[in-house]
Parts: structure tokens; sequence; C-alpha cells
């Protein structure tokens, strides 16, 4: 009597070595599936519980890691990190271009405009030299390289241009005033 333990009833020693080598293969290829959804799901799940749950899910034999294969998410979240920061970098460089807001009013603005056209509050000052916008913190122009006065510079002082005199004489109209009083009209007369 053979004392040799038969799978499914199998007698030929062969083919019951051949049967348990294919049980082997099979229950490694599952508990690999397994692994391979856990891991999988860690690298495409944020939230740890649906990782949990991807992975029991895959504990049904091969038909939970087909059925999760259906619903996974389509990219891994380093590629999702990935795209944000690359979208958060062309923002940040479409921003710094040409295309600034009103830091008062949230008007769009051009980044060489002295003043907001909605609220007019005074965005830049111009440089004294070479007359260009330039901001306020800036020490020194990058256009001419002349030092920034934060403070204008003392304008000399105009005075108001009037009528100027091209001859000596007195005006006709000077002359009437000083020499002689003006007729004073009676009221209620005409």
């Amino acid at each position: 009597m053979d004392t040799t333990l038969a799978v499914f009833g199998i007698k030929n020693s062969n083919v019951n070595t051949a049967v348990s080598v294919a049980l082997l293969i099979l229950a490694v290829f599952y508990l690999s599936l397994v692994f391979w959804t856990f891991a999988d799901a860690r690298r495409r799940i944020d939230d740890p519980l649906l990782v949990a749950c991807a992975t029991a899910c895959s504990l049904f034999p091969f038909l939970g890691t087909i059925v999760y294969l259906i619903v996974r998410p389509p990219e891994y979240l380093d590629d999702v990190r990935l795209r944000e920061l690359e979208m958060t970098a062309a923002e940040a460089r479409l921003a710094s271009l040409d295309y600034q807001l009103c830091p008062h009013c949230d008007y769009e603005i051009q980044a060489d405009y002295l003043r907001c056209p909605s609220c007019m509050r005074k965005l830049k000052e111009r440089c004294y030299s070479c007359g260009k916008p330039v901001d306020p913190a800036w020490k020194l122009c990058p256009y001419c390289e002349a030092e920034m006065q934060h403070e204008p510079p003392p304008q000399a002082t105009r005075r108001r241009r009037g009528r100027s005199s091209t001859t000596d004489q007195p005006t006709v109209s000077a002359e009437i005033t000083h020499d002689e009083p003006e007729p004073t009209r009676e009221r209620g007369r005409t």
C-alpha cells in the first residue's frame, strides 16, 4: 500500500507532482497579484483606506484584481503631482510675462503701467533719468543705471508765466486806469 498523499485522487506520482507544482505556481501567482494590487494602489491612490479596500478586493481569487484594474485611477500620484507642479510653473511664467493684476483692485494691468487705469492708484515710479517705469523698491534703474531717488528731486521754482511785456512803455489800459476815473453810471437810467 502506497502512503503518498494523492492530489485530486490521482494515484500516479508523476502526474501528482505536476499537479502539485501547478497548484504551487497558481498560489504564488495569486499572492503576487494581491501584492501587485497593493503596490499599484499605493502608487495611484492617496487615501490609505481605499488602498486597503483595493487590496481586500484582490483577495477574491483573480476576479478582485480584474475589478481593480477596471476601477483604478488612470494616473500615478507622482504623475499627478508633477503635472500640477508643471501647471503651477506655467502659470507663474505666464504671470511674469506681461500679465499682472493691480494690487488694489485686481484689474488687469501691464508691467509698464505707472498707474492703474481702473482705480488710478500709483503702481510704479518713473525714472528721473530715462523716464521708464521702475518699481519703488528698486535702488537702481535697470535701464539707465541711474540711482533711484525715492523722493522727487526739488523742482526749480517756476514763476507763473504771464504776459511778458515787449516794450518799456505802460499799456494803454494801465494809462487809462491811472489817469482817468471810470465813469459812474446811475442806476435805473438807460
